[in-house]
């Protein structure tokens, strides 16, 4: 198995840690393990936690981050059980988590994944694939209304009715099997001329919003943000790689709620609630891939890094 990965604006997520040579370290989301080995080679007596729900993933990094010995830990869990895999352990405090959110290189390059719609494949979407819960399990079983729910709310689809009402048509003939069934029916549910005016494949939103469901992304960023921020020695670096703007806006949010501190109501004349900032934000705008960056990779064009630092 080769497995390909494009580690996105790593030099800019490096630097952005701060790393300290005997300091712990988390890599949320190790991937093909790029990021990982960049933090690995900054360590002396530190260590470093990769974490991914990804067997393939997990099996590239064992064998590539042999030579860093006890340096390394490696982990299979979702990136939401910071705490507790911390807490496993015996490690109370870190001095830098890295998330890389979205799916990786090697899982949309990988046909039998069904990640693509530019490829022939089975419908999976699955980044772990001991999770029952399919791709295919979404198409084929979801109502009408709650396929227009996904498609509308995770790929900020405009045509949402007309590509869930398609899908359900179809799949009353018979089931939706494969990546490039599912791509057709999408490609043929939206207007010649709205499909025509797309600088990108027109099912691209659609499965960006049924890979999310299915591997529920949005709905363990806030929960990861919660676990780590505790965890944070202070002057520790939490950094996040998105990939689309539902994931920032969840991001920035989450950031401004921790570096503003007080919930009390506006209208409070003083503040009761003794909630006091936890974190200091970096990146007031978030980082960018540049322009060299650009070139090589075009997946680099949506990513979007933001810090902060634990006080």
């Amino acid at each position: 198995m080769e497995f390909s990965h494009f580690s996105v604006m790593l030099s800019e997520c490096i630097d952005s840690l701060n790393i300290k040579p005997d300091g712990i370290y988390v890599d949320c989301t190790a991937g093909g393990g790029g990021h990982s080995e960049e933090i690995l080679k900054r360590l002396d007596s530190g260590k470093l936690i990769s974490i991914d729900q990804d067997d393939d993933a997990l099996a590239n990094c064992k064998e590539k981050f042999e030579k860093y010995g006890c340096r390394s830990i490696l982990v299979k869990s979702n990136f939401c059980e910071l705490g507790r895999i911390l807490n496993d352990l015996g490690i109370d405090s870190v001095d830098g988590v890295l998330m890389d959110l979205g799916v990786s290189s090697f899982q949309l390059d990988t046909p039998e994944r069904g990640f693509s719609y530019n490829t022939e494949a089975e419908l999976d979407m699955r980044m772990n694939v001991q999770n029952p819960f399919s791709a295919y399990d979404v198409i084929n079983t979801y109502s009408e209304s709650e396929l227009k729910r996904v498609i509308y709310d995770y790929g900020e689809e405009r045509f949402a009715p007309q590509i869930a009402r398609k899908i359900v048509s179809t799949r009353e003939q018979a089931p939706i099997k494969t990546t490039t069934e599912l791509a057709n029916i999408i490609k043929n549910a939206i207007p010649v001329g709205a499909a025509k005016k797309e600088a990108q494949h027109p099912a691209k939103r659609t499965f960006q919003a049924i890979r999310i469901e299915v591997n529920h992304e949005l709905d363990v960023i806030n929960p990861a943000i919660e676990a780590t921020v505790p965890k944070l020695n202070n002057g520790g670096r939490i950094v996040i790689m998105t990939f689309h703007s539902l994931e920032d806006r969840i991001v920035k949010n989450k950031f401004n709620d921790y570096a503003k501190g007080c919930t009390c109501p506006a209208n409070f004349p003083i503040c009761v609630c003794g909630n006091k900032p936890k974190l200091k934000i970096i990146t007031k705008k978030p980082i960018t891939a540049t322009a060299e960056e650009l070139k090589i990779n075009s997946r680099s064009k949506s990513a979007k890094l933001r810090v902060a630092e634990k006080i």
